[in-house]
């Protein structure tokens, strides 16, 4: 059935020149999509609106919520979530999962090897200076043996389809990556709002990650503990996922903990309860490093549990994902992606990286100072979307800027081609209608010791406005249900 017989796709403008997830070449809404386009287009835009309404409200009563950091103050605000789903065939997912699985595992060794014999850094693999001069590298860690072997715990990989048809990935979050509870709550929201399309796709459940999640979290208990007790930590409620926080402890069935409800003592980690103190053996810890414990870290932080390194060091606690795991999270090391798999797994990437230059490089950096309006420029230790300039929207003014800041810390700043994300209908409350929207794809990898999960699924982002190529929540993007189809 062409778009025009569906009145809510009525007015969906198609650009051939992008990658659309809906519909082929010919303009023909794909197969995998034929049911869900006849369902969705059997209402009106009044039904629509109505539904959405709906959703949203799901969204506002469950208080999920996420902070923008503005210059001046910050603001609370409801996740923009919209209801026409993604659909990823199991053959795509086979190979998505594979290579999200594969990154983790390299990435797990490389930081047992940069902490410990520092192989690949002395055969000049990967230079010695890019991880010597990475913020986020702790010489603390220096030949802690972390329990399990495991350093990523839980890996959030950014992954992009192209308008080659062909899956690249744009970065490796494995300090803190968060969005997982956006993933369940999008599920729990289309199921309120419209339940009855459930029943014509076979898609897997995404409300298993939690106990997933403490299953291989208990895999890599502390040595000598047979019923581990397992906690979360937050900085506190004014943190921007403090609603995943709380989310993953509730759904886990764990305590939900700030610095100050713990205490150290003999190198062992104590809770505070109303019944006295309760040992605690694994902390899934949504600190940074450098708050995490005044005594070790700074000293000024009021977020931590004095101590806590201590403990850790001596082997009594777990740490999820552990300290110093940011070294391998930054943008620069990712454009070593490719050599650090091949070097410890002795296999090609099965998922590519985008072609990155690193400023640090003197040929590269020449080239990105020469062709910044074809290009994307990201700090190498931000998150969130924070700091990037996609070079096609600057002014003159604001080219010379980006160069100064470049030119002024190299080391500071990677580049990638402008790739054209893959578009997805979405649903504009502007203009009540459907349009063509970027989106990416954060799948979330758990390792344990010797096993691993991948979430069935994943946070699709959507650019919510028109053009945008940055899809993160703070950059006022949004987020679809992700259906992975079962054979």
């Amino acid at each position: 059935m062409a778009a025009k017989d569906h009145t809510i796709f009525s007015s969906y403008q198609r650009d051939p020149a992008l990658f659309d997830e809906l519909y082929d070449e010919k303009g023909e809404v794909k197969k995998i999509y034929k049911t869900l386009f006849d369902l969705y287009g059997s209402h009106s835009i009044e039904d629509y609106m109505r539904l959405n309404e709906k959703a949203k409200s799901s969204f506002f009563n469950q208080g999920i919520t996420f902070q923008v950091y503005g210059d001046k103050d910050s603001q609370e605000k409801i996740f923009p979530f919209d209801l026409f789903p993604r659909i990823i065939d199991p053959a795509e997912w086979e190979v998505i999962e594979k290579g999200a699985i594969q990154r983790s595992r390299a990435l797990n060794l490389f930081l047992w090897d940069i902490y410990h014999e520092k192989k690949i850094l002395k055969q000049g693999v990967v230079p010695l200076e890019l991880i010597s001069s990475s913020e986020n590298y702790l010489h603390q860690m220096m030949d802690v043996d972390p329990p399990g072997g495991i350093y990523n715990h839980i890996s959030g990989t950014d992954i992009i389809k192209h308008k080659d048809g062909k899956y690249y990935v744009l970065e490796d979050n494995i300090r803190c990556p968060s969005g997982v509870s956006y993933v369940i709550s999008n599920r729990t929201a289309l199921k309120r709002a419209l339940f009855g399309v459930f029943n014509h796709y076979e898609a897997y459940t995404v409300t298993n990650y939690a106990e997933n999640l403490l299953e291989l979290l208990e895999t890599v208990k502390p040595k000598g503990v047979d019923n581990p007790n397992t906690v979360v930590i937050t900085p506190g409620m004014y943190n921007s996922a403090f609603y995943e926080h709380s989310y993953l402890a509730k759904t886990m069935g764990v305590e939900l903990v700030e610095g100050r409800d713990l205490f150290v003592e003999n190198d062992f980690v104590y809770m505070r309860t109303i019944k006295g103190p309760e040992k605690v053996d694994i902390i899934y810890r949504r600190i940074d490093d450098q708050f995490m414990d005044p005594l070790e870290f700074r000293s000024d932080s009021a977020l931590g549990v004095p101590g806590l390194f201590s403990a850790y060091k001596k082997g009594n606690v777990t740490l999820a994902n552990a300290p110093g795991t940011g070294v391998a999270d930054d943008k620069a090391v990712y454009t070593y992606m490719p050599e650090i798999i091949k070097y410890y797994l002795d296999e090609d990437p099965i998922l590519n990286n985008v072609h990155t230059y690193h400023c640090s490089r003197k040929e590269e950096l020449a080239y990105v100072l020469e062709h910044i309006p074809e290009l994307v420029i990201k700090p190498v230790d931000a998150a969130g979307g924070y700091g990037i300039s996609i070079g096609n929207k600057l002014s003159k003014e604001e080219i010379e800027n980006v160069k100064k800041q470049i030119k002024a810390h190299p080391r500071k700043y990677v580049a990638q081609p402008i790739m054209s994300l893959s578009v997805h209908p979405t649903y504009i409350d502007e203009t009540n209608s459907f349009e063509q929207r970027h989106v990416d794809l954060r799948t979330f990898t758990i390792l344990g010791e010797n096993r691993e999960f991948v979430l069935k699924g994943g946070l699709t982002r959507v650019a919510l406005r028109r053009g945008n190529l940055v899809v993160n929540s703070s950059q006022g993007g949004g987020s679809k249900d992700t259906w992975v189809l079962k054979n």
